[in-house]
């Protein structure tokens, strides 16, 4: 869309008059859900110029008609930002440390906080925190495109937490992908860090291996009440204390899920394969797999080929859903193309529920 046709669109859509911006009108568009909420901004008769000035400048920068017309209706105020006081040096050094092309206006729309923010005194000393933990400009990028909040909001915990884990015996590349990944993790009251971490020592957890920050970053994750409950789903399932136990330390994402997931699974697994509850707890990690794209359709696969007797009936089938969707397909599915033709069809329908 020409800039002139969308200041236009923009005017007819936004400015109630000619003193005052609104975003309640209704727009026939693809954008018409994200301009729905009411925001009014007092514009500056003297500075009627500045809207197409801003509109220009997000355009020179590749943001589209449909990121412009949200990120207004987030912030109307935008129209009347200064360009080269706020929004040319932010722009400028985002994309001098890796934002650029179609980077920057994803980053903009995900957070629009980042044009309210100093750069000076905000943007610039988390960027370059970010910088010194994770070495790389590629990684940080990944890190802050994962989780565009930790470029406007407090972060005063993240290292002393990070400090934390690392005196704890934590590998430092440990706590540097934890950071990478799950960055939320770093947010918390280092009061409540350090009682997370106690809990996963004396759950048997070693800061020397893998699961320890796994563990710790789910312990974190979760308000008492919100363990508690996940607990009793867990016994009004026929678990144990001891077995859940045991499987949060063979698997602690296991706990993560929600309770309908939980529920789920365990439905399928001994009401449709007749798992025994024991082996379920054994290889905890089969709570990790996505029932209706993973599980289903396997299991369907398996009975096909049991039917056939082309395979043994195995009542422990955990190690064949642990194997990766291209091994699976090379040893169940076209390993046994000659002798059931269509047997890549009844995976793929399984996959979509038609069977």
């Amino acid at each position: 869309m020409q800039l002139k046709n969308l200041l236009s669109l923009l005017q007819k859509r936004f400015f109630k008059t000619s003193t005052i911006l609104s975003a309640t009108s209704s727009i026939p568009s693809s954008s018409s859900t994200a301009l729905s909420a009411p925001k009014t901004l007092q514009v500056d008769k003297s500075n009627a110029q500045n809207p197409q000035s801003v509109l220009s400048f997000l355009k020179s920068y590749k943001f589209d008609d449909t990121q412009i017309a949200k990120l207004i209706s987030q912030r109307p105020s935008l129209l009347q930002s200064k360009i080269l006081t706020n929004l040319g040096p932010k722009f400028q050094f985002l994309v001098e440390n890796g934002f650029s092309g179609e980077l920057l206006p994803k980053l903009i729309v995900s957070n629009s906080r980042i044009l309210y923010r100093s750069l000076d005194s905000k943007i610039k000393p988390m960027y370059e925190l970010l910088k010194k933990f994770l070495e790389t400009e590629e990684r940080v990028v990944a890190s802050v495109m994962r989780a565009s909040w930790m470029l406007t909001s407090d972060t005063t915990p993240l290292v002393p937490n990070m400090e934390l884990l690392i005196r704890e015996g934590v590998p430092e590349k440990r706590v540097i992908h934890l950071l990478l990944s799950h960055p939320r993790t770093f947010m918390h009251k280092v009061e409540r860090m350090i009682v997370c971490i106690q809990t996963a020592k004396e759950l048997g957890f070693q800061p020397s291996c893998a699961t320890f920050t796994e563990a710790v970053r789910i312990i974190v994750s979760m308000i008492d009440s919100t363990w508690k409950k996940k607990v009793e789903t867990f016994k009004d399932l026929g678990w144990s204390e001891d077995d859940i136990i045991y499987a949060f330390t063979r698997c602690p994402v296991c706990l993560a899920f929600s309770e309908v997931k939980i529920r789920k699974a365990m439905d399928f697994y001994v009401k449709t394969m007749k798992l025994e509850l024991e082996d379920i707890i054994s290889i905890p990690m089969l709570l990790c797999f996505s029932i209706d794209r993973r599980i289903r359709p396997r299991y369907h696969v398996l009975k096909v080929l049991v039917s056939k007797e082309l395979i043994k009936h195995d009542n422990k089938p955990g190690w064949v859903f642990r194997q990766s969707e291209t091994a699976f397909l090379d040893n169940y599915v076209f390993k046994y193309a000659g002798e059931v033709p269509n047997l890549l069809e009844v995976y793929n329908a399984a996959k979509t529920k038609a069977i």
